[in-house]
């Protein structure tokens, strides 16, 4: 089964286009770098919670809408090593550097994490 790496951070509603195209620019390295899939999600049907929700995950503010994103790799392993190498890449591109290439989103909100999967149904 797939490993996944999960994303959950606020946008503001304002840089929908900006988050595509920044999504656009560098989502396509992973692909290169060995994932299978990468899902960017815009929030549309959001519900505020009692207790949580994901509004509250990230401190969203009520111009910010909260956007779920994952990366789909064949395995940990992969997962693993590929990661390490594109880290590294980052590390020098200036593509990746916050300062001349600033995401349109606080990086400093968003929840991230990796993930075995451990049931899978439908067309993968």
């Amino acid at each position: 089964m797939p490993y996944v790496d999960g994303f959950v951070l606020a946008v503001p509603l304002a840089n929908k286009d900006k988050f595509i195209a920044h999504a656009r620019e560098l989502d396509e390295y992973f692909l290169e770098y060995g994932a299978t899939r990468v899902v960017e999600c815009w929030g549309d049907d959001l519900q505020h919670g009692k207790q949580t929700d994901f509004f509250r995950s990230v401190e969203a503010n009520e111009d910010e809408t909260v956007c779920f994103s994952w990366i789909e790799w064949p395995d940990k392993e992969t997962r693993d090593r590929q990661m390490g190498l594109l880290m590294e890449l980052m590390k020098n591109d200036p593509r990746f550097d916050p300062a001349t290439n600033p995401p349109p989103f606080d990086g400093k909100r968003m929840i991230f994490g990796g993930f075995d999967a451990v049931v899978e149904l439908g067309r993968a």
